[in-house]
């Protein structure tokens, strides 16, 4: 793992297993790797494989793509917090604003890389991620992702109730 110091600088992390970064576990966790991480971006992929969570006889629909780009933005959380020597911790996906998919969905045997860049990471927890995905050189989708990651997420659950 990178070292404080070394953030300023890109690092290629040899397809570390994403399930380490993030908070969701067993099938829930739709990424195969973490391939490359550095200040402000994280770039993971997946192979869309039959047994693909939502996949179904022509592939996985395309507004998969918006969860796929949710949690590459949670394994940067989580791999930033872990760089931190913290605990990887829960998020929200607040909203998504210009999803645009070139593509009705990413068909069996695709290869895709999912790549975010940290635009805005706000004191209060809100941050803003562009993200996308490719085929090859092919851009099949992006968008523009607002995420929440409370202080402490149980304390903030708790208080959404009231």
């Amino acid at each position: 793992m990178m070292s404080q110091s070394n953030m300023d600088q890109p690092s290629a992390v040899d397809t570390l297993d994403i399930r380490r970064f993030l908070p969701h576990s067993g099938a829930m966790v739709l990424l195969d790797r973490l391939l490359d991480v550095g200040p402000e971006d994280l770039l993971a992929e997946v192979t869309i494989r039959p047994d693909s969570m939502f996949c179904d006889e022509h592939g996985v629909p395309g507004w998969v793509g918006i969860e796929y780009m949710a949690q590459a933005i949670a394994a940067y959380a989580g791999y930033t917090a872990q760089l931190r020597g913290e605990a990887v911790k829960i998020g929200f996906l607040l909203g998504t604003r210009r999803y645009e998919a070139g593509c009705h969905g990413f068909t069996v045997g695709s290869l895709l890389k999912i790549h975010v860049h940290r635009v805005l990471q706000a004191d209060n927890g809100i941050g803003s991620f562009e993200c996308r995905i490719h085929a090859g050189s092919e851009q099949l989708a992006s968008a523009t992702i607002t995420v929440f990651q409370p202080a402490d997420a149980a304390v903030f659950l708790e208080g959404s109730t009231e």
